[in-house]
């Protein structure tokens, strides 16, 4: 009698309210799918047709054969490696010193680049706009890398730093005295250590540089669109093209999905790793 009530209390006070709460966050995904391969005539149907009668991928077809989404998926994914090479190679580096070296302002600094992120990324975007067509550099991917560098790596490094915390000190001291220099052990004894935190920070970054839009509106032009601002063009003042807006939707979030799950099990481990005090 026991056990049964203690799996009643599970199943009614765990489980099913988790259950609930991955439909309830799932369900706006299923529906974006759903309507992608639903025909034209079935998404104006009033009532709703939630499940498409005869599933078609025309949608599909249109968008990447009469837009130029399939450019823009390519600038997307060009802006968001960009991106984390960029913020890789600051906020590592940055992250070592803030873990290992002990400097006036180090404290700081540190808050500095929390509290960076609580401002609103608007701010941003005309000093950043004025600068790049200073330097020319608008609508390139240079632009666009910039700006979401500008916008992830104080974050990072605060991941990063965490990360390089949960690895003892005495690591680098023992690697030095066996002949390696700052920079070999940097790259032979703690980034391997590492690893986890840095594929951690890494998704973060191609993550939030995919999904941004603020400054690929404002930063891009015609000639370097991603697929946020080209998602965008599909709303009209009169009228919606759901379909294509769906279909490419769904796409937008496949590479993401599909990044998580081969890496997941590092992603978990990284931040695991990083859950220790700073």
């Amino acid at each position: 009698m026991i056990v049964r009530r203690s799996r009643w209390r599970q199943l009614v006070g765990t489980e099913l309210p988790a259950l609930l709460v991955v439909i309830f966050a799932l369900a706006p995904y299923a529906w974006m799918v759903l309507s992608s391969v639903k025909p034209t005539a079935d998404l104006a149907k009033v009532p709703l047709v939630y499940l498409p009668g005869t599933p078609t991928l025309a949608h599909y077809g249109d968008l990447l054969a009469r837009t130029s989404f399939a450019a823009n998926l390519l600038n997307s994914l060009i802006v968001a490696l960009g991106a984390v090479a960029l913020g890789l190679a600051v906020s590592v580096p940055a992250a070592y010193a803030f873990s290992r070296f002990r400097f006036p302002g180090r404290r700081p600094l540190l808050v500095v680049f929390l509290v960076v992120n609580m401002f609103p990324v608007v701010l941003l975007i005309i000093p950043l706009f004025v600068l790049m067509r200073i330097l020319g550099l608008l609508d390139t991917y240079g632009a666009l890398i910039l700006g979401h560098g500008t916008f992830a790596i104080p974050f990072a490094v605060w991941m990063m730093t965490s990360y390089m915390n949960s690895i003892p000190p005495d690591l680098d001291e023992a690697a030095m005295i066996d002949g390696c220099s700052r920079l070999e052990t940097i790259r032979r004894v703690v980034l391997p250590l590492a690893m986890p935190g840095v594929v951690t920070t890494g998704i973060y970054i191609f993550i939030t540089s995919w999904n941004e839009y603020l400054f690929a509106m404002m930063l891009s032009g015609h000639e370097v669109r991603t697929v946020t601002v080209a998602l965008q063009l599909f709303i009209g003042e009169f009228q919606i093209q759901w379909g294509l807006l769906t279909a490419g939707g769904t796409l937008v979030a496949l590479p993401v999905t599909v990044l998580f799950l081969f890496v997941q099990r590092r992603l978990v481990s990284g931040l695991t790793a990083g859950a220790v005090k700073t």
